[in-house]
């Protein structure tokens, strides 16, 4: 008896609440209608409400390492924003509601709730708009993107960052080697990281060089970049152009032979060794690689080389002998590069005297000899040496005797004046008639 009269209280206090809202919202006008304020609505609990959508869409677009490791993760769909183009309002069922989608009122009426015009074209244009992904990949100018489109090998980062008020001017760094390294830990699983190495320099003979390991690649290669600038050293280089002499280095299996080369020749050498001489300077050279082409042992090994280098300063007080330089562009005109401050007189019997032979340890390079021409095994080549035998050399020696007599003549000229080249005169001209 106590439990009924409870119900009919609450369903009687109930009704005064509607009453009085009702009316309070018919007096102001905002409420005609005659759908009834209390509906019985079942509530639905499923899946996709229990769970936050951020889990809804990882167990679609997500794949496990193995997976991924295997290639299982290209295809699947990517996360899509399903709250683009809504507007708040305005669903399936077209409705306006005053104060929501409308506003209250218009002139001195105010806006009832009534329905709109079935839109057929708005879900097409939803799920258009929806499925429209604005990734846009990023395009790099093809100047910029270093050797390979593929790879961040090669490309330019910038010079690194100030350290205490000090700024590098000038500088500019590369990127070396980019690897990606899997490492297997006890507590995390198989960890990717990334393996960045970059050389930084100033073209003027100031370079360092750096390898870093980290998670993320982007601050990897500014620590890389930041680490290398710390590491700076010096490298003396022949007129500004060029290393000081030929030389030979080698770390594990890579050998480089390095070559000195005169001003406009240029560089031609492996695409690492390029970069590492733009950051340092060097602007003519020729290096050859033999062995390994492990971008990390050439690195090392080029450096190792440059590093290794003495001036000339130092091998002439080293040996307390003059160092003479002999060029095929002065005519093996000996030039004195540098002299000790207390040359010896002696020199030993069994003494490296020879700069080349000095420098390389004794070794000399192995140099496979050009294969001659192949119009030299015809026989018609046979027939052109036999006439040419009696006129071999003719234009060397006649450039010889211009440059020591001032004349094609022979050397018993002064005794013997008709020995004398016969030269063509021109026939003078006879005298006409009306000159007569």
């Amino acid at each position: 008896m106590a439990n009924r009269i409870l119900r009919i209280h609450g369903l009687i206090s109930n009704a005064v609440k509607i009453n009085n809202i009702k009316s309070n919202a018919s007096a102001l006008g905002l409420l005609n209608t005659n759908i009834p304020l209390i509906q019985n609505v079942r509530e639905i609990t499923n899946f996709f409400n229990k769970k936050p959508v951020s889990l809804l869409w990882k167990a679609v677009t997500s794949v496990s390492n193995a997976g991924r490791r295997r290639g299982r993760g290209k295809g699947l769909p990517r996360i899509k924003n399903l709250n683009r183009g809504q507007k708040i309002g305005v669903g399936k069922i077209g409705i306006v509601f005053p104060g929501l989608n409308s506003p209250l009122s218009r002139g001195n009426s105010y806006v009832t709730r009534e329905p709109l015009p079935d839109d057929p074209e708005r879900e097409k244009a939803l799920i258009t708009l929806q499925n429209h992904s604005n990734f846009k990949r990023y395009k790099v100018h093809a100047l910029k993107r270093g050797w390979t489109s593929a790879s961040i090998a090669g490309r330019k980062i910038g010079p690194p960052d100030p350290i205490d008020n000090e700024s590098f001017e000038g500088f500019e760094s590369w990127i070396m080697t980019s690897k990606t390294v899997n490492i297997m830990t006890s507590h995390f699983g198989r960890t990717k990281r990334y393996r960045i190495s970059v050389v930084t320099g100033n073209g003027n003979g100031l370079v360092g060089f750096s390898s870093v390991t980290g998670a993320d690649a982007k601050a990897t290669i500014k620590r890389a970049k930041n680490r290398a600038g710390q590491r700076l050293t010096y490298l003396e280089r022949y007129n500004n152009h060029t290393v000081l002499y030929d030389f030979y280095t080698q770390f594990h299996r890579t050998k480089i032979f390095v070559k000195q080369m005169p001003e406009g020749y240029g560089i031609k050498a492996h695409r690492i060794i390029r970069v590492i001489c733009e950051a340092v300077g060097i602007k003519n050279i020729h290096a050859n690689i033999e062995g390994s082409l492990n971008p990390q042992y050439i690195i090392k090994a080029f450096f190792i080389g440059l590093l290794k280098q003495k001036t000339y300063q130092q091998l002439a007080d080293e040996k307390q002998l003059h160092l003479v330089e002999f060029k095929k562009e002065s005519d093996y005109f000996p030039k004195v590069i540098a002299s000790p401050e207390n040359p010896r007189s002696e020199i030993r019997s069994h003494e490296v005297i020879k700069f080349n032979s000095y420098i390389m340890g004794g070794k000399m390079v192995l140099k496979k000899k050009r294969p001659p021409p192949f119009y030299t095994k015809l026989p018609s080549y046979e027939n052109h040496l036999r006439k040419m035998e009696r006129r071999r050399d003719h234009d060397n020696v006649r450039i010889r005797l211009k440059a020591e007599y001032g004349d094609i003549c022979s050397f018993l000229t002064e005794k013997y004046p008709e020995a004398r080249v016969l030269r063509w005169k021109k026939k003078r001209e006879q005298p006409t008639e009306d000159q007569d």
